[in-house]
Order: C-alpha cells, then sequence, then structure tokens
C-alpha cells in the first residue's frame, strides 16, 4: 500500500518574488522628462528667431561690448528667453571674443547663428565711423587713417588738393564735416565718406542760416560756423549753447574781444602742451582772441548740429561774461564786478577740492 504523501514542509526553498520595477521605471521617466523640459528650455533659447523688424536690419556691436553684456540687454529688451543657456552656449562653443562692426541680420536667423556671427569680424557687412564732436579735422584724418575698412586715396594729399578732390570752394577744412556717427560699406573709400560729412555739415549751415535770428554780426554763413565751432568747444552742456553763443554775439556786436581759450589753443597746434600759460594768452596768433578782434579766420573744431543752431539762435540775456563753476557748467554774469566774484568762487571750489585730494 502506497506511503500517504509526507505532511511536513518540504525542505525546498520557496521562490523569490520579483522585486518591482517601478522606481526604475519611474526614475527614467523624470529623466526623460527633465531631458524633454532642457531641450525646449534650449530650443527656445538658441534656436528662436531673433527678432528682426522687417526682411533685415543692421546691428551695431560696438568696440569693447562683451557677449554678457549683448545678451543682458537683449534679455532686458524681451528679445531672448533663458540668457543663461546663451551665456553657457557662449562660454563652451564660441571660443573668442564679440567683434565690433555692423552685422546684417536677416529675418529668420536663429539667436545661435547670431551670436556665431560676432565673432568672427569678416561678418561685419559696414564699418561704423564715430566722429565726435568738438574733434578737429585733423583727428578726423588721424582716424580715417587707422581705419583698416577704409580705402585710402586723398588722405596724404596736400590741404589745396585734398579740398580741390573734394570739391570744396574752401580754403581751410575745419569746421566743414558733421560730427556724428555714419556707417558705411568696408572698404569705402576716404573721398565718398568725406563728402558724406561735408554734405551733411554744409546741409545743416544752410538750413540753420535761413531760419537764423535777426541782427546777428555775422557777415556769411562762413562765420556763423566759426563761431559754432567757439560754442561747442566751450562747453559740452546742451543747455548751455544758447547761453555761450548769446556771450560772444554781445561781445562782437560791442566791439569786444571774444578772449576765449580755445582759439588760443587751436592758434597754438602742436605747442599747446595741455596747459595754457599767461604768455600764451599774450602771444599774437591768427586765432589768439585776447589779442585779436573779432572771429579767427576759421573754425577750430566740427561743431554740432546743436551747436550751430545755437550760433544763429543766442539767448536774449544781457551777459558778457562766464565762468566754470568747478562743479560742472558755467556761472553767466552781465558785469565785469559779477564775473570776479563768480571766478573768485570757482576759485575757491578749486581749493577745496585739492584740499580734499579730489
Amino acid at each position: 500500500m502506497p506511503k500517504p504523501p509526507n505532511s511536513s514542509k518540504s525542505n525546498k526553498k520557496p521562490k523569490a518574488t520579483p522585486k518591482s520595477r517601478f522606481p526604475v521605471k519611474a526614475f527614467l521617466g523624470a529623466i526623460i522628462i527633465l531631458l524633454v523640459i532642457l531641450l525646449s528650455i534650449v530650443g527656445t533659447s538658441l534656436f528662436k528667431n531673433y527678432p528682426v523688424e522687417g526682411k533685415k536690419q543692421l546691428l551695431v556691436i560696438s568696440s569693447g561690448d562683451t557677449y554678457s553684456r549683448f545678451i543682458d540687454r537683449l534679455a532686458k529688451e524681451n528679445k531672448v528667453n533663458f540668457p543663461i543657456i546663451l551665456k553657457l552656449y557662449q562660454k563652451f562653443m564660441i571660443h573668442d571674443s564679440m567683434k565690433a562692426g555692423v552685422y546684417e541680420v536677416t529675418h529668420g536667423m536663429s539667436v545661435r547663428q547670431v551670436l556665431d556671427m560676432l565673432s568672427n569680424a569678416e561678418n561685419a557687412q559696414m564699418n561704423r565711423i564715430l566722429v565726435i564732436e568738438g574733434t578737429t579735422f585733423k583727428q578726423l584724418v588721424q582716424n580715417l587713417k587707422k581705419d583698416p575698412n577704409v580705402s585710402k586715396t586723398i588722405l596724404d594729399l596736400p590741404q589745396d588738393q585734398l579740398l580741390k578732390e573734394l570739391d570744396i570752394p574752401y580754403s581751410h577744412p575745419e569746421g566743414l564735416f558733421a560730427p556724428d556717427t555714419y556707417f558705411f560699406a568696408k572698404g569705402e573709400t576716404d573721398k565718398k565718406i568725406l563728402t558724406d560729412l561735408y554734405r551733411r555739415q554744409m546741409k545743416s549751415l544752410d538750413e540753420a542760416w535761413a531760419n537764423k535770428a535777426a541782427n546777428l554780426p555775422y557777415k556769411d554763413k562762413y562765420e556763423a560756423l566759426i563761431m559754432a565751432s567757439i560754442i561747442e568747444k566751450e562747453t559740452s552742456l546742451d543747455s548751455e549753447l544758447q547761453q555761450v553763443s548769446g556771450v560772444f554775439v554781445r561781445r562782437l556786436q560791442i566791439g569786444m574781444r571774444l578772449q576765449t581759450d580755445p582759439t588760443v589753443i587751436y592758434g597754438m597746434g602742436d605747442q599747446y602742451k595741455g596747459n595754457i600759460t599767461r604768455n600764451d594768452l599774450r602771444t599774437p596768433t591768427a586765432y589768439n582772441t585776447y589779442t585779436i578782434n573779432g572771429l579767427p579766420p576759421t573754425p577750430i573744431a566740427l561743431p554740432s548740429k546743436k551747436a550751430i543752431e545755437a550760433a544763429m539762435h543766442p539767448d536774449d540775456s544781457k551777459n558778457l561774461y562766464f565762468v566754470a563753476t568747478g562743479n560742472g557748467g558755467h556761472k553767466f554774469t552781465a558785469s565785469l564786478e559779477e564775473h570776479n566774484r563768480a571766478v573768485q568762487e570757482y576759485l575757491t571750489v578749486l581749493r577745496s577740492k585739492k584740499n580734499q585730494g579730489e
């Protein structure tokens, strides 16, 4: 008779229950989601279309600009998303600095493409030329000579020949070229650049002369340009331009000498080393308005359109004097007594600053 099955526990170990795979799946899923989000952020920052008004526009990068400042500026203007992504891309993928120039950005270019483009000056479409108001023609020529994107054809000519090449009817080039920021094609000639600057200045002068105030002491518009250049050199504040103009216009009207230091400096030429002495003020030159009556023979700098307008529209006060305050700007006065007090106030400010180590 067969034996009944053994009722005791089997010696065999029970099969292990498989561990749940859910945590692994969840982790991988989270990673995938994060990657999708990251790719989405990268896509909406790097591959977003750069904002362009119309089909194309010019993007100006000034000397000294950096990618970091450029990206921050775009973010502040709400033109890009996630600027940190753009900075990381630039840090690890663009191995050069931003290059100054004028770049053409076309509709459909991505932010990444623009960032890449700005690291190579060869991509610049145009050359930016800055002509600062109050600088001289000599300085303008020097800057054009140093610019590798300007084709030099007339800059080394003698002054009279240069003016003839430009078809300019004046015998001296000072003051005839308008200060401003210009954009020219790379490789543009110096002749074309100077011609454009001259025409711009003559247009401003003609327009201002046509609408000038009555009873001005100028024989012609060229004398007004001379005055504008002096005004330009005397103050950097737009709010003072008409006041300075008024002082000098009234002096001309009553036969009083202009006695303005910038004309003395211009007349000294290369002899000027940064300071004017009493002897310099007494030394006659064609431009020393302490020793000559009336205006100097030519402008002494490149005046701005604002200075030209001021020369045509002086203020209507009775002021004949002005002196620096020592704290920015000038104090204008009508009498010599008031002027002398203003000079003493200025000297007091200077001594105070010197004592304070400023």
